[in-house]
């Protein structure tokens, strides 16, 4: 046995694995393990992208805050996501259509063959998946639709073009809803800010959960909306939860409020932005 270890910021993660099931440097460096206690292991260029044990932490939350505040969320683009696990959660609202536009092919062969979080969800008929690079698609695309979900990597040479002012400047003229993971803001805080002054939306909030093999633990999603106010009321997202039956591991409508009321500290740095 061996000892995978991510380092961030004067800390690191220590995780232990039984061995390495994959592993192949092409557009990103990717790399899956078993590991002993976490179950199955993606890392990306050195960085934790999930494990099968807390990886429904983190998608469920990424998904289901802005599909529930749609009232029917039919056509959804999901950017980035090679694992599956963030289509999986969107195919639970059951839309009419689904776009994944993934750049790393060799990402979604290898998740598909070693992982399988998406049990079965990137082999549906609703979902068309397309390998490009997520800018390009938004800003060329003519289509609109419902909710965008960006499901990248921490910033790096194939993924630093997510974060940046045209990007989202081109989600919000497509898009009901847009929702970004948005780094840590405890551990990784000129990523966050960056991401903050980029995503100049007419309406967005700052929301947080709990991912424990992400840095330190606490992690902040970003929404936004140049047509639509971010809506939090209690009683409407628990009608559409039991409306459309979704079963979660981690996400309620009362962590989905929740989510929203941030410790001081943190409303007083996305204030500044």
């Amino acid at each position: 046995m061996d000892w995978f270890i991510e380092y961030y910021n004067g800390s690191a993660l220590m995780i232990k694995v039984k061995r390495k099931l994959f592993e192949k440097r092409s557009l990103q460096h990717i790399q899956i393990f078993e590991t002993v206690d976490f179950g199955k292991m993606l890392v990306l260029d050195g960085k934790i992208q999930l494990t099968e044990k807390d990886e429904t932490f983190y998608h469920e939350m990424l998904v289901h805050p802005a599909m529930f505040m749609h009232e029917y969320p039919s056509k959804v683009l999901v950017i980035g996501g090679g694992d599956g696990g963030a289509v999986r959660e969107v195919l639970k609202h059951e839309p009419n259509e689904v776009v994944m536009v993934e750049i790393d092919r060799d990402v979604i062969e290898a998740c598909r063959k070693f992982i399988g979080i998406d049990k079965g969800a990137l082999n549906d008929s609703r979902v068309n998946i397309i390998n490009e690079d997520g800018v390009e698609f938004v800003r060329n695309a003519k289509e609109h639709f419902d909710v965008i979900i960006v499901d990248g990597t921490d910033p790096n040479p194939v993924s630093q073009s997510l974060i940046s002012q045209d990007f989202y400047s081109c989600c919000g003229r497509i898009s009901d809803y847009f929702v970004t993971q948005s780094q840590s803001p405890f551990a990784q805080r000129e990523y966050f800010e960056a991401i903050l002054r980029n995503a100049q939306f007419e309406n967005r909030r700052i929301y947080i959960g709990f991912v424990p093999t992400y840095p330190l633990g606490l992690w902040s999603y970003l929404i936004g909306s140049n047509t639509r106010k971010i809506e939090l009321d209690l009683d409407t997202i628990r009608g559409r939860f039991e409306e459309r039956k979704i079963e979660t591991v981690y996400y309620t409508p009362e962590v989905h409020v929740s989510a929203f009321s941030l410790p001081k500290w943190l409303d007083d740095l996305v204030k500044l932005f």
